[in-house]
Protein backbone atom coordinates (compact mmCIF):
# COMPACT_ATOMS: atom_id res chain seq x y z
CA UNK A 1 0.00 0.00 0.00
CA UNK A 2 1.19 3.51 -0.83
CA UNK A 3 1.07 5.69 2.28
CA UNK A 4 -0.26 9.18 1.49
CA UNK A 5 -0.56 12.38 3.53
CA UNK A 6 -3.12 14.95 2.31
CA UNK A 7 -2.53 18.64 3.04
CA UNK A 8 -5.20 21.25 2.24
CA UNK A 9 -6.87 24.00 4.24
CA UNK A 10 -10.35 23.01 2.98
CA UNK A 11 -11.97 20.03 4.71
CA UNK A 12 -14.14 19.27 1.69
CA UNK A 13 -11.10 19.02 -0.57
CA UNK A 14 -9.31 16.74 1.88
CA UNK A 15 -12.37 14.51 2.12
CA UNK A 16 -12.69 14.30 -1.67
CA UNK A 17 -9.02 13.45 -2.13
CA UNK A 18 -9.22 10.78 0.58
CA UNK A 19 -12.21 9.13 -1.11
CA UNK A 20 -10.48 9.11 -4.50
CA UNK A 21 -7.23 7.64 -3.22
CA UNK A 22 -8.70 5.05 -0.89
CA UNK A 23 -11.05 3.88 -3.66
CA UNK A 24 -7.98 3.08 -5.77
CA UNK A 25 -7.35 0.02 -3.61
CA UNK A 26 -3.58 0.26 -3.37
CA UNK A 27 -3.30 3.46 -1.32
CA UNK A 28 -3.82 4.31 2.34
CA UNK A 29 -4.33 7.89 3.50
CA UNK A 30 -2.36 7.88 6.75
CA UNK A 31 -3.22 11.42 7.75
CA UNK A 32 -4.47 14.90 6.89
CA UNK A 33 -3.17 18.38 7.66
CA UNK A 34 -4.86 21.78 7.41
CA UNK A 35 -1.80 23.97 6.94
CA UNK A 36 1.90 23.92 6.31
CA UNK A 37 2.98 23.67 9.93
CA UNK A 38 0.67 20.71 10.54
CA UNK A 39 1.97 19.12 7.34
CA UNK A 40 5.61 19.25 8.44
CA UNK A 41 4.76 17.71 11.81
CA UNK A 42 2.51 15.05 10.29
CA UNK A 43 5.08 14.07 7.68
CA UNK A 44 7.70 13.56 10.39
CA UNK A 45 5.31 11.57 12.59
CA UNK A 46 3.49 9.45 10.00
CA UNK A 47 6.30 8.82 7.47
CA UNK A 48 4.14 8.84 4.31
CA UNK A 49 5.61 7.81 0.97
CA UNK A 50 3.77 10.58 -0.89
CA UNK A 51 2.53 13.98 0.29
CA UNK A 52 -0.24 15.75 -1.65
CA UNK A 53 0.27 19.41 -0.73
CA UNK A 54 -1.90 22.40 -1.61
CA UNK A 55 0.17 25.35 -2.79
CA UNK A 56 -1.97 28.15 -1.36
CA UNK A 57 -2.81 27.89 2.34
CA UNK A 58 -3.14 30.44 5.15
CA UNK A 59 -0.02 30.91 7.26
CA UNK A 60 2.77 28.63 6.13
CA UNK A 61 2.01 27.92 2.48
CA UNK A 62 2.65 24.72 0.53
CA UNK A 63 5.95 25.84 -0.97
CA UNK A 64 7.54 26.68 2.38
CA UNK A 65 6.11 23.56 4.02
CA UNK A 66 7.14 21.44 1.05
CA UNK A 67 10.73 22.61 1.33
CA UNK A 68 10.76 21.68 5.02
CA UNK A 69 9.25 18.25 4.37
CA UNK A 70 11.80 17.52 1.65
CA UNK A 71 14.70 18.61 3.88
CA UNK A 72 14.00 15.78 6.32
CA UNK A 73 15.91 12.47 6.17
CA UNK A 74 14.21 9.84 3.98
CA UNK A 75 11.83 12.54 2.71
CA UNK A 76 8.59 11.50 0.99
CA UNK A 77 7.79 12.29 -2.62
CA UNK A 78 5.96 15.61 -2.94
CA UNK A 79 3.08 16.40 -5.28
CA UNK A 80 1.86 19.99 -5.29
CA UNK A 81 -1.85 20.63 -5.87
CA UNK A 82 -3.45 23.90 -6.95
CA UNK A 83 -6.43 25.40 -8.70
CA UNK A 84 -4.00 27.73 -10.46
CA UNK A 85 -1.54 26.70 -13.19
CA UNK A 86 0.60 29.79 -12.58
CA UNK A 87 4.18 29.55 -13.78
CA UNK A 88 5.81 30.90 -10.64
CA UNK A 89 4.28 28.11 -8.55
CA UNK A 90 5.42 25.42 -10.97
CA UNK A 91 8.96 26.75 -11.18
CA UNK A 92 9.35 27.15 -7.44
CA UNK A 93 7.80 23.76 -6.66
CA UNK A 94 10.15 21.99 -9.08
CA UNK A 95 13.12 23.99 -7.80
CA UNK A 96 12.53 22.91 -4.22
CA UNK A 97 12.31 19.25 -5.25
CA UNK A 98 8.65 18.44 -5.88
CA UNK A 99 8.27 15.60 -8.38
CA UNK A 100 4.64 16.24 -9.21
CA UNK A 101 2.44 19.24 -9.88
CA UNK A 102 -1.26 18.70 -10.55
CA UNK A 103 -4.32 20.87 -10.92
CA UNK A 104 -7.18 20.15 -8.53
CA UNK A 105 -9.52 19.43 -11.42
CA UNK A 106 -7.38 16.43 -12.43
CA UNK A 107 -9.76 13.46 -13.01
CA UNK A 108 -9.79 10.85 -10.21
CA UNK A 109 -8.13 8.09 -12.25
CA UNK A 110 -5.33 10.44 -13.31
CA UNK A 111 -4.82 11.60 -9.74
CA UNK A 112 -4.44 8.02 -8.51
CA UNK A 113 -2.13 7.22 -11.43
CA UNK A 114 0.00 10.26 -10.59
CA UNK A 115 0.44 9.10 -6.99
CA UNK A 116 1.52 5.66 -8.21
CA UNK A 117 3.95 7.21 -10.71
CA UNK A 118 5.53 9.48 -8.12
CA UNK A 119 5.72 6.70 -5.51
CA UNK A 120 7.62 4.63 -8.09
CA UNK A 121 10.21 7.41 -8.39
CA UNK A 122 9.08 9.13 -11.59
CA UNK A 123 8.11 12.77 -12.09
CA UNK A 124 4.48 13.52 -12.92
CA UNK A 125 3.04 16.81 -14.18
CA UNK A 126 -0.41 17.35 -15.61
CA UNK A 127 -0.44 18.00 -19.40
CA UNK A 128 -1.66 21.57 -18.80
CA UNK A 129 1.22 22.28 -16.46
CA UNK A 130 3.74 20.75 -18.88
CA UNK A 131 2.54 23.03 -21.68
CA UNK A 132 2.82 26.12 -19.48
CA UNK A 133 6.25 25.08 -18.21
CA UNK A 134 7.59 24.39 -21.67
CA UNK A 135 6.31 27.70 -22.99
CA UNK A 136 8.04 29.61 -20.21
CA UNK A 137 11.40 27.91 -20.72
CA UNK A 138 11.63 27.70 -24.47
CA UNK A 139 13.96 30.05 -26.33
CA UNK A 140 13.06 30.12 -30.02
CA UNK A 141 16.61 30.89 -31.18
CA UNK A 142 17.48 28.80 -34.28
CA UNK A 143 20.71 27.58 -32.70
CA UNK A 144 18.76 26.14 -29.77
CA UNK A 145 16.34 24.33 -32.09
CA UNK A 146 19.22 22.94 -34.14
CA UNK A 147 21.04 21.76 -31.03
CA UNK A 148 17.89 20.05 -29.74
CA UNK A 149 17.34 18.28 -33.08
CA UNK A 150 20.96 17.09 -33.08
CA UNK A 151 20.52 15.58 -29.61
CA UNK A 152 17.27 13.85 -30.56
CA UNK A 153 18.90 12.38 -33.68
CA UNK A 154 20.56 9.77 -31.47
CA UNK A 155 17.19 8.18 -30.73
CA UNK A 156 15.74 5.21 -32.58
CA UNK A 157 12.47 5.67 -34.45
CA UNK A 158 10.56 3.97 -31.63
CA UNK A 159 12.27 6.07 -28.96
CA UNK A 160 11.34 9.19 -30.92
CA UNK A 161 7.70 8.05 -30.99
CA UNK A 162 7.84 7.59 -27.22
CA UNK A 163 9.49 10.94 -26.50
CA UNK A 164 6.98 12.79 -28.71
CA UNK A 165 4.11 11.18 -26.78
CA UNK A 166 5.87 11.90 -23.50
CA UNK A 167 6.16 15.58 -24.51
CA UNK A 168 2.36 15.69 -24.83
CA UNK A 169 2.08 14.78 -21.17
CA UNK A 170 0.98 11.17 -21.65
CA UNK A 171 1.64 8.61 -18.92
CA UNK A 172 3.48 5.35 -19.63
CA UNK A 173 0.15 3.51 -19.77
CA UNK A 174 -1.31 6.02 -22.24
CA UNK A 175 1.81 5.88 -24.42
CA UNK A 176 1.58 2.10 -24.41
CA UNK A 177 -2.02 2.15 -25.59
CA UNK A 178 -1.24 4.65 -28.32
CA UNK A 179 1.86 2.85 -29.61
CA UNK A 180 0.58 -0.68 -28.87
CA UNK A 181 3.36 -1.43 -26.40
CA UNK A 182 3.27 -2.85 -22.90
CA UNK A 183 3.67 -0.37 -20.06
CA UNK A 184 6.91 -2.13 -19.05
CA UNK A 185 8.30 -1.68 -22.57
CA UNK A 186 7.41 2.02 -22.54
CA UNK A 187 9.09 2.43 -19.15
CA UNK A 188 12.23 0.80 -20.55
CA UNK A 189 12.18 3.08 -23.60
CA UNK A 190 11.78 6.17 -21.39
CA UNK A 191 14.67 5.17 -19.13
CA UNK A 192 16.88 4.43 -22.14
CA UNK A 193 16.13 7.65 -24.00
CA UNK A 194 16.63 9.79 -20.89
CA UNK A 195 20.03 8.17 -20.42
CA UNK A 196 20.93 8.69 -24.10
CA UNK A 197 19.97 12.35 -23.95
CA UNK A 198 21.60 12.97 -20.59
CA UNK A 199 18.32 14.16 -19.06
CA UNK A 200 17.11 13.82 -15.48
CA UNK A 201 13.37 13.51 -16.05
CA UNK A 202 10.38 13.58 -18.40
CA UNK A 203 9.91 17.33 -18.09
CA UNK A 204 13.39 18.01 -19.48
CA UNK A 205 12.65 15.60 -22.34
CA UNK A 206 9.41 17.44 -23.12
CA UNK A 207 11.25 20.77 -23.21
CA UNK A 208 13.88 19.32 -25.55
CA UNK A 209 11.19 18.06 -27.96
CA UNK A 210 9.53 21.45 -27.93
CA UNK A 211 12.88 23.18 -28.52
CA UNK A 212 13.33 21.02 -31.61
CA UNK A 213 9.83 21.98 -32.84
CA UNK A 214 8.84 18.32 -32.85
CA UNK A 215 6.15 18.51 -30.18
Amino acid sequence: MIRVLIVDDEALVRSGLRMILEAAGDMAVVGEARDGDEAVAAAARLRPQVVLMDVRMPGTDGLIAGARVLAAPDAPKLIMLTTFDLDEYVHEALRLGAVGFLLKDTPPRELAAAVRTVAAGQAMLSPTVIKRLISSFVDKAPSRAESARDRLASLTAREEDVVRALARGLSNAEIGRELKLTEATVKAHVSRLLAKLGLANRVQAAILVHDADLG
